[in-house]
């Protein structure tokens, strides 16, 4: 592929699938300016992995592994930089929400307890509510399909518990 191919195919990708980017940056990153610095970082990686791309491969499969890694790579790279930062208390988290209608309130709820898992469970339920199947996520992820689902069921479990306290 020739620079200029690969920079029209990078563009097509980028445009049509931008969605996925800016999900696992959202789950990953809770600042702002981290997730423009985690949405730069994959779109670097993804640039560069242009030329080793196999088209018997989706190209949304192709593009969670490259993010899913950037990003667990970019969290715990960052994970002792956000702990200089102090969490809002319940009244000023209250005052904030107040403002938000009901399911943006339990969207960014949903966000905090997924963010809250482990980098692996973050992974598995984000592509579970993209709807992928427990065949791609595992062909992303590595794993087996019957570990998927056995860990899909446990991550939805947890959600169910904390959404319910």
């Amino acid at each position: 592929m020739n620079k200029q191919e690969q920079k029209e195919f990078f563009q097509q990708i980028i445009e049509q699938h931008k969605g996925i980017l800016f999900k696992v940056a959202r789950v990953y990153c809770h600042d702002e300016h981290d997730r423009d610095d985690l949405m730069q970082e994959m779109m670097i990686q993804i640039w560069q992995s242009v030329p080793r791309y196999k088209e018997q491969f989706k190209i949304s499969t192709w593009l969670y592994r490259i993010s899913l890694n950037v990003a667990i790579s970019f969290y715990r790279k960052n994970t002792t930089r956000a702990n200089r930062f102090t969490v809002l208390n319940e009244q000023t988290s209250d005052l904030y929400n107040e403002e938000k209608v009901e399911t943006e309130q339990q969207l960014d709820l949903l966000v905090q307890f997924i963010s809250e898992l482990r980098e692996l469970d973050k992974a598995l339920i984000l592509m579970y509510l993209e709807d992928k199947s427990h065949h791609e996520m595992a062909e992303i992820l590595g794993l087996s399909v019957s570990n998927i689902g056995t860990k899909i069921g446990r991550i939805k479990d947890k959600l169910k518990t904390k959404f319910s306290q």
